[in-house]
């Protein structure tokens, strides 16, 4: 049974006076439980799909369901509240916020929801103390390493319980090492907390650790 179905996805961007198309007619069906993953080229449309179907933009045609959730019909606030309930994002570049520590950050989404703050706090602690920074709960981002930041955002990406996570690039920005030890622990954490995840990714050690790779190709989906 899918937990994400997209059909017939087209989106385009006006540059000037001309019209890019990204994604024509796109179909996409990820089980429950699976992990896939988007390779192709530069440009090619890979984040603009993982934005669609995480409920961060619109298509311009088509439809996304999560679950029993139709993207496309939902008002922007309840778009915004079931994004930041269901869906977990790690981007290439962390986003993570520089005036808050570890621990503030993996705790966010929980304090947007209004959930209690012990109960965000511990979580978080918790998360954290699960991808190896239980001594860095007090760093703000400006002193941890790359590797760690990200270790941080897949934290903050857990932090709601989401059944979906979406991976934009997260090992892009990484050393091989450091991209290696990520990518194990995004595995890791796909099997310890009953996810369904979909990546998009150049680094073929990622895409060749996922049960299924799609490449994106003139905008529509293929076998790779």
């Amino acid at each position: 049974m899918p937990l994400v179905t997209a059909r017939a996805l087209n989106k385009s961007y006006k540059v000037g006076a001309q019209r890019i198309h990204v994604l024509r007619d796109l179909d996409l069906d990820v089980a429950a439980g699976e992990m896939v993953a988007i390779v192709g080229a530069s440009g090619v449309g890979k984040s603009t799909l993982l934005h669609l179907l995480g409920g961060l933009d619109r298509s311009d045609s088509g439809a996304v369901r999560i679950a029993d959730a139709d993207l496309a019909t939902l008002p922007d606030q309840q778009l915004v509240e079931f994004r930041n309930r269901h869906v977990g994002f790690v981007f290439q570049f962390h986003h993570l916020l520089p005036e808050f520590d570890a621990a503030e950050n993996v705790a966010m989404p929980m304090r947007i929801a209004r959930l209690p703050r012990d109960a965000a706090r511990a979580r978080a602690v918790e998360l954290l103390e699960r991808v190896g920074l239980g001594e860095r709960l007090k760093h703000r981002p400006g002193m941890l390493s790359g590797g760690e930041q990200q270790r941080v955002a897949v934290a903050r990406a857990l932090v709601m319980k989401p059944s979906l996570l979406l991976a934009d690039e997260p090992t892009g920005d990484l050393d091989e090492n450091t991209a290696d030890a990520l990518h194990h622990l995004l595995r890791e954490m796909h099997a310890e907390h009953g996810l369904t995840s979909v990546m998009a990714t150049h680094n073929p050690r990622l895409a060749g650790a996922c049960d299924r790779v799609l490449r994106l190709e003139q905008g529509r989906l293929h076998p790779a």
